[in-house]
């Protein structure tokens, strides 16, 4: 009971924490005139779009860190270096994203961060990962007990965790195209990495993320159809790390393929889509990632987010059984 009233606080408070920072920070990105740049290769009703605010991934960061902060200090949840490595990740992801919207803000085009920039701030972010789990006595195995999977990677670990945060990072980044999609999806995989986080063992992850669920439903009631604003690569980025931490922490890294199964596909229709006008010379999709697909069918945004959602929905459920007898 103690766990389930923790649990509905998280929610509550992180809701309410970023709607009113919402209400304060929309207008203010208005009046700074941060508006995003919609690329020219989108069809005719995104580029309506141009000039709504982006930056808004901080309406959800900024609660998030705050309020988990205060639990630590309040020893509302345990201490654990754990805890510290997921608001690392977090806080990391979210800089890098922050100074590559800024970027392309004073740039006046799409172009923030170069690859090689925002790389060299993942490995940065990576090691810091590693140095601390390191220090914590941490595995270094890749384990998956029901598939009799027992790997020890060692120094290779740090590798492994890297690989895990660009892919996240990049993931959610990629899908973050229309309205309410990414912070919806990003919301319904952190939902169920709480409930495998509470049942293996992890209630400090689990708290966080539920404090993160509640905190991206208050950014949701300015990002749903029409977006108010948008979450940018400020928000995007460091949902995606800190959703491959948090896969890490809890040793479920086979299960986030499953819980992020709709982040994954969007992700693979980009690359199948390179690799199949390289070797054929003709597209697979009509354009990439795969919600841009839907809408050269002539499917309505609203409608795309909804289906991708409720599969998104039957993918976490899917996860949390397999996360939990993993």
């Amino acid at each position: 009971m103690l766990l389930l009233t923790k649990a509905v606080f998280a929610i509550m408070i992180g809701f309410l924490f970023s709607v009113v920072l919402g209400l304060i920070l929309l207008p203010l990105l208005k009046r700074l005139k941060v508006g995003q740049r919609i690329s020219s290769y989108v069809g005719y009703s995104h580029r309506k779009k141009e000039g709504t605010p982006t930056m808004g991934g901080l309406i959800f960061i900024i609660p998030t860190f705050i309020i988990t902060v205060f639990l630590l200090l309040t020893d509302k949840i345990p201490y654990s270096d754990n805890i510290i490595i997921v608001l690392v990740v977090f806080l990391g992801f979210a800089i890098i994203g922050f100074l590559d919207d800024f970027l392309s803000l004073k740039k006046h085009n799409n172009e923030g961060l170069t690859t090689y920039q925002k790389l060299f701030g993942q490995v940065i972010i990576s090691t810091i990962f590693f140095y601390i789990y390191m220090k914590n006595g941490g595995q270094t195995a890749f384990v998956v007990g029901t598939l009799n999977i027992d790997i020890e990677l060692t120094w290779l670990y740090g590798l492994f965790i890297l690989f895990i945060l660009i892919g996240a990072s990049n993931a959610v980044n990629l899908t973050d195209g229309l309205d309410g999609l990414a912070g919806s999806l990003s919301a319904v995989a952190f939902i169920a990495f709480a409930l495998i986080s509470f049942v293996v063992g992890f209630e400090d992850i689990g708290i966080f993320c539920l404090v993160l669920v509640g905190s991206l439903i208050g950014f949701l009631v300015f990002n749903t159809h029409p977006a108010k604003v948008f979450m940018g690569d400020t928000g995007s980025l460091a949902l995606g790390g800190v959703m491959g931490a948090v896969a890490i922490l809890t040793h479920r890294e086979l299960t986030l393929l499953v819980v992020a199964g709709v982040f994954v596909i969007e992700t693979l229709s980009v690359i199948l889509q390179v690799l199949w006008i390289k070797l054929f010379h003709k597209k697979l999709f009509l354009m990439t990632p795969l919600h841009h697909h839907f809408e050269k069918l002539g499917w309505q945004e609203t409608d795309i987010v909804k289906l991708f959602v409720v599969f998104g929905l039957l993918l976490a459920m899917s996860g949390i059984i397999f996360g939990v007898w993993l």
